[in-house]
This record gives structure tokens, C-alpha cells and sequence, in this order.
């Protein structure tokens, strides 16, 4: 219960006080640390390269950017890298899991958080749920037409009730459920397969696309229009529409408390996986740009036409299938931290305690991930959630807002003040205090090899995560 008079404003302000320690020694249940930063790359360039990129290429070089295509993409990745970079911090600083939901209770607030976690639950569900039904159209093109699908599988309209049922998507989300509950290992070892053989195909179409290139002159950058026909505006509005290409990376913050050495796994799975994703961003549309003037690219199919355009017709069937494959990982991508995050509200008393409950067998929250299955796959089966895509970009905004409100607060809020572990509550003391002294001595050579003796405790201290340690390191240095 808050304490003082007006409680509902300190509720809402309330932060928690975070201690792993503290919570094992507790017996709470914890997830299986399975993690390694190979199975992190996975989790983040699975999450990110969707099928987005196969249709963003065409739409965003006919509207915005023309052959400046590629700078879009790096000045997306750009920003890009710079929330990811804070949710690196955070993460390694903070590994538990809830990603941004568990970061704002901890910095800013329990009702920032309340808003925060059910933003995030939205997200992944309407997005896990549109990507469902993104697969069964391409999934038709390898029986012969855009409604080709078996019976069974093919979409169905339902006049009483208006809409257009998809089992196709709401068996893919079942599939993915119940290999989600299996364990993380598991799982995380079938999205890598998935998520190589998606790479493999990119990789065709960058080297395919680059020999066809050199074959006909690279048509597609000697139009008339210049390598910026829209102009740097043009550009920069492509680079706005390019970026939610890259949101994916979080998914990777929300296993922090399964990865075995967040500290440094975490920060290099994160920036890893960006990079990659970039990387192949840029050379696809190095490539495809070129192939294709820019106001002639189909805005669907804009790869695949692509080759068409140069007599390779069974290059459609290899791209269409990275599609599904982007789009199944992307899938895996987004069912995954529900659970979590759902885990995480639970064990700060914001839900029934029936969510926290974590698997003896698989070390994974089984009834969290049963239940978010079943509301993605319902709304997979029934809805058209295009029409509710718009609120899963105003959630990704809001989490990355809080995200780095949160640096900040950790960055010029007075450590006593800020409910961090106390592992690392002396860590940033000392840190402060070193910098204090240092600003406030004069330079010299005793002064500049104290600071430095100085600066290796600090070092130490925030190697070091028992605390009875850090105590001494601290009353060593402080005498």
C-alpha cells in the first residue's frame, strides 16, 4: 500500500525495487537460462526481417525515395540503432524480463508501466495476428493462385456475420504456440533455421540481382529524375516509412532473463542483429533499385518482378518463399514476449498471479503463452486487422518513448533515488563520486594516477555481483 495521503497519485508514481538476488532467494520462479548471443542474433534478425522488406522496397521507391532507396534505409537503421542502443543498456543493467514495461516501472512509474505493458501486449498481438494473415496469400501462390489453398485451409466468407474467416493463420499461430511452449532453446533453434534460410534467400536475390545488373548497365540509376527525384525531403519521408522495417530488435530485451550472461550478451545480440538487418536492407535495394527504374516497380511484388522483368519467372517461386519464411519468424517473433510481459505484470501484483506461473518441465510461462496463442489466433481467424494496424505503431512509439525517458532518468537522477538493484547502486555511486573528485582536484601526475586507481575499483565493483563484496571494495576505497 502506497504510504502518505494521497494515494492514488503515489501508486501511480510507485517504483519497484528490482533485485534477481533477492527474488531467487525469495524461491520465485525463474526462467530457464538458455540463451547464448548466437540464439539472441536469431531472436533479433527473425523479429525484424519480415516480408515488409519485400513490398517496402517497391511502395517506398515509387512514392518517396526513388534510387535514394538505400540512404533511406541507412538513416532509418541509424535511428534505429539509437533506441536499440538504449534498450541494450537497460537490459544488460536490468536483465528480467518485461523488456520497456519492466524498464518504466523501475524509472518512471507503476501507472507509466500499467500503460507501457498493455501498450506492448497490443502490439504483439494485433502484429502477430496481421502477419497470421499475411501468410495463407503467399502460402496460396505454391498451389497455383492467389486461392489456391486446400478447402480446409482457404479462406471463407462468412455473409451472416460479414467477415472472412482464416484457419490457415489461426493454425500457423497454434503451431507456433505450442512450439513456443516446448521450451525457449527449442523454439529459439527452430527460428534460426527459418531465419538462415530467409537470409539465404536475400542473399540470392543481392548476388543474382548484382550479376543482372552488371549484365545490363544498371538501368535503374540512369534515370532522368537523378538519384533523388523527390528530393531530400523525398528521402527522409522514406526513411519514416522504412522504420518500423527495422522494429523487431525489442524482442531480444524481453528474454533478458534467459540469456546467461546478459551483461555482455544482450548489448552484442541487440547491436548484432541490427547490423545484419541493415546490411541486408541496403544491398536488397542497392540491388532492386538499380534492376528497375523506380516509377516502374510493382508495388506488390516488387522483387520477384524484379527478375521477371529479366526473364528468371522461377525466381518468383524462391523470393515467395522467403516471404512466408520472413513471415513465419517475424510470427515467432511476436508471440514471444507476450508471455513474458505478461509474466512480468503478474509478478508486480498488476495481474493474477496465474499469468507468473512458470513451467517445471519447460521453464517457460506455459498458461501466459497458451492464452496469448488463443487471442492472436482469434483474432487471425476473424478479423481484418489492418484496419487496427495504425495502434501497433503508436505503442512501438510509446514504448521507445519511455525507453529513453528511462537512460535519462538513470543518467541524471541520483542513484539513492532510482530503485535499482543494490549491485548496482554502488556501482553508479562510486562512478559519481569518482567523477566529482576528479572535476574538483587540479591535474597532476599524483592526482591523475589516484583517479585512475580510482576509476579500476569502479571497474571492479561493477564486475563484481555479490554484494557483500562490492561493501568491502567500497570501504577499501572510501579509507
Amino acid at each position: 500500500a502506497a504510504p502518505g495521503g494521497g494515494g492514488g497519485i503515489r501508486v501511480l508514481l510507485r517504483r519497484k525495487q528490482v533485485d534477481s538476488d533477492r527474488a531467487r532467494a525469495a524461491g520465485g520462479q525463474q526462467l530457464a537460462k538458455e540463451l547464448s548471443i548466437t540464439q539472441l542474433i536469431a531472436i533479433g534478425v527473425g523479429s525484424t526481417v519480415g516480408a515488409g522488406v519485400y513490398v517496402l522496397v517497391g511502395t517506398v521507391a515509387r512514392e518517396h525515395s526513388g534510387p535514394a532507396l538505400t540512404l533511406s534505409f541507412l538513416i532509418a537503421g541509424i535511428a534505429a540503432a539509437l533506441s536499440a542502443f538504449c534498450y541494450a543498456e537497460l537490459a544488460s543493467r536490468c536483465p528480467s524480463a518485461g523488456s520497456a514495461y519492466h524498464y518504466s516501472y523501475i524509472c518512471v512509474g507503476e501507472g507509466v508501466a500499467w500503460l507501457i505493458g498493455w501498450a506492448l501486449i497490443l502490439e504483439y498481438t494485433i502484429g502477430g495476428s496481421a502477419v497470421a494473415r499475411g501468410i495463407s496469400p503467399n502460402l496460396a501462390l505454391f498451389f497455383g493462385g492467389p486461392n489456391s489453398l486446400p478447402w480446409i485451409l482457404a479462406r471463407h466468407e462468412l455473409p451472416w456475420l460479414d467477415v472472412v474467416v482464416d484457419p490457415c493463420a489461426a493454425a500457423l499461430v497454434f503451431l507456433v504456440t505450442a512450439l513456443l511452449c516446448v521450451g525457449i532453446k527449442e523454439s529459439t533453434f527452430v527460428q534460426g533455421i527459418v531465419t538462415v534460410l530467409n537470409c539465404c534467400v536475400m542473399l540470392f536475390v543481392i548476388i543474382a540481382g548484382t550479376y543482372i545488373g552488371f549484365q545490363t548497365g544498371w538501368v535503374g540509376y540512369k534515370v532522368s529524375g537523378g538519384f533523388l527525384p523527390y528530393g531530400v525531403n523525398g528521402m527522409l519521408a522514406g526513411s519514416a516509412t522504412v522504420f518500423f522495417a527495422y522494429i523487431g530488435f525489442d524482442s531480444v530485451a524481453s528474454t533478458a532473463e534467459e540469456v546467461r550472461n546478459p551483461q555482455r550478451d544482450l548489448p552484442l545480440g541487440i547491436a548484432t542483429s541490427l547490423t545484419i538487418c541493415c546490411s541486408l536492407y541496403m544491398l536488397v535495394s542497392v540491388v532492386i533499385v538499380g534492376l528497375v527504374p523506380y516509377f516502374a516497380m510493382d508495388p506488390d511484388t516488387p522483387i520477384s518482378s524484379a527478375f521477371a522483368r529479366h526473364g528468371m519467372q522461377w525466381a518468383m517461386y524462391l523470393v515467395t518463399s522467403g516471404a512466408v519464411l520472413a513471415l513465419c519468424s517475424t510470427l515467432m517473433g511476436s508471440l514471444l514476449p507476450q508471455p513474458r510481459i505478461l509474466m512480468a505484470m503478474a509478478r508486480d501484483g498488476l495481474l493474477p498471479s496465474f499469468f507468473s506461473d512458470v513451467s517445471e518441465k519447460t521453464q517457460v510461462p506455459v498458461k501466459s503463452t497458451i492464452i496469448t496463442g488463443i487471442c492472436a489466433a482469434s483474432l487471425a481467424f476473424f478479423m481484418d486487422v489492418s484496419q487496427l494496424a495504425g495502434m501497433v505503431s503508436v505503442g512501438t512509439l510509446l514504448a521507445f518513448t519511455i525507453v529513453a525517458v528511462s537512460i535519462l532518468i538513470l543518467r541524471y537522477v541520483p542513484p539513492d533515488e532510482v530503485p535499482l538493484p543494490s549491485s548496482l547502486q554502488t556501482s553508479f555511486r562510486l562512478s559519481q563520486e569518482c567523477d566529482e573528485e576528479k572535476v574538483g582536484s587540479p591535474l597532476g601526475d599524483g592526482n591523475h594516477e589516484q583517479g585512475t586507481s580510482e576509476i579500476k575499483d569502479v571497474i571492479v565493483v561493477e564486475s563484481i555481483n555479490d554484494p557483500l563484496i562490492e561493501k568491502q571494495l567500497y570501504t577499501n576505497w572510501m579509507s
